[in-house]
């Protein structure tokens, strides 16, 4: 849900910027091909009964999957490029497409599950049990917490991932 809302800022930004501008038909024109990237986006957003829809249409974008899309926003970038020396135009299209390459990336590891997020939770845990004065990797401090029934301090050595030959230590 968050990459629709940062689509549809980007996209209301654009077109503000272009409706600021609109004095000439070609700003309007600009102003039609971001209304026509955004539109269906918020429509299904709006209107789908699946609470994903929204997002696999934002994901389908972003993959390259719709050949519509495509079109409006090579056509959008070729407008935007207009104006800016040709000695320039290579280099913001690599940035482009390596922005376009990281996103998939990205969006391949969340399909795939992977995240950062079980590294960044055993940070914290590890932190928090340091603020208590225990140490992760410490089995005998992780057996005594058990014996005085400490169970947050317990959740935390686990969630910390310090102590891997314990029974149900992850």
């Amino acid at each position: 849900m968050q990459k629709i809302w940062i689509a549809l800022c980007i996209g209301l930004s654009a077109s503000s910027a272009a409706y600021a501008a609109v004095d000439d038909a070609d700003d309007w024109a600009m102003f039609s091909r971001i209304l026509a990237l955004v539109q269906p986006i918020v429509h299904l957003a709006a209107h789908s009964a699946d609470p994903q829809a929204a997002q696999k249409a934002m994901d389908s974008v972003l993959a390259g999957r719709d050949p519509r899309a495509n079109r409006i926003a090579s056509d959008l970038l070729e407008e935007a490029l207009a104006d800016i020396p040709p000695e320039h135009r290579p280099l913001i299209h690599s940035i482009g497409r390596d922005m376009l390459v990281l996103a998939r990336r990205q969006q391949a590891r969340a399909e795939a599950g992977l995240s950062d997020a079980p590294v960044e939770r055993a940070i914290r845990a590890r932190k928090e049990l340091h603020a208590m004065g225990l140490r992760y990797w410490d089995e005998q401090q992780f057996r005594e917490a058990q014996a005085r029934g400490d169970t947050i301090a317990v959740e935390l050595f686990l969630a910390a991932r310090g102590l891997k030959n314990l029974p149900g230590a992850r």
